[in-house]
């Protein structure tokens, strides 16, 4: 598997990097994990705008899902080739009026399912072209879940938004990537079942045996080499940050 990491900022774009948004792919498959502010602009310098193959989005709040309004417009719109066949988007109950509601003005009430093929995620285990996906629930203020890829007998595992919980110890679980958000300062913010730390995600890493910890979705005003140093203080694995156009092989 390779992973590149198209967006990364958590709760909006920095002036470096789109928000969350993740491409992983393998035997010429391509996965999207979230399409947040300013990802489809950034996607575009990895792969084309019709090269998608499926796209998950983890829960839908804004800066995980909100462009895919303008993949709406690139898609149901395109010119060149007439109007697109539906990708399949994996997405927790309500996405197509999420999205329906945000972009508030297609042609008709169903006009994104036209190019979008909506499946609702709940925790489970599906195939996905090459991948063999995970998707448990996991703590944060809206329906949100974390993913598990496995794929030639590694795994990435993406927490989405989320708290400490043991559902992402599990996703986690000897995984050889763990790509886990650290939006909260270890000693400023302590709001439960909202968004990890540097030190919560490096002890999720540690509990799950994880192999290698990314650490992601860090807000622009966090100081990201806080969170590394927490990090590092409690795994004893190789810990990194995220950064826009990395790129992983798993």
């Amino acid at each position: 598997m390779k992973l590149t990491v198209v967006g990364c900022s958590g709760s909006f774009p920095s002036a470096e990097s789109a928000c969350s948004s993740y491409l992983v792919e393998a035997d010429g498959f391509r996965l999207l994990l979230d399409m947040g502010n300013g990802a489809l602009g950034e996607l575009q310098r990895h792969c084309g705008l019709y090269d998608l193959d499926a796209i998950f989005l983890s829960h839908l709040h804004a800066d995980h899902c909100i462009d895919m309004c303008a993949y709406f417009v690139a898609r149901y719109y395109r010119h060149d080739g007439g109007r697109c066949d539906p990708i399949p988007v994996y997405g927790p109950e309500g996405t197509e009026h999420r999205l329906t509601t945000a972009y508030a003005d297609t042609p008709t009430a169903s006009s994104m399912s036209e190019v979008f093929d909506f499946h609702t995620v709940k925790p489970s285990t599906f195939e996905l072209g090459p991948f063999t996906v995970h998707t448990e629930r996991v703590a944060h203020p809206v329906e949100a879940y974390g993913i598990r890829v496995e794929h030639g007998g590694r795994v990435l595992t993406y927490s989405g938004d989320t708290g400490v919980t043991p559902a992402l110890d599990e996703l986690a679980r000897d995984a050889d990537l763990f790509l886990c958000e650290a939006a909260f300062t270890h000693g400023k913010e302590s709001i439960p079942d909202l968004h990890l730390n540097g030190r919560e995600a490096g002890e999720t890493a540690r509990r799950a045996g994880a192999r290698r910890l990314v650490l992601t979705h860090i807000p622009p005003w966090t100081d990201p080499q806080a969170n590394l140093t927490d990090a590092r203080a409690v795994y004893d694995g190789p810990v990194e940050l995220a950064a826009p156009r990395a790129s992983y092989e798993i």
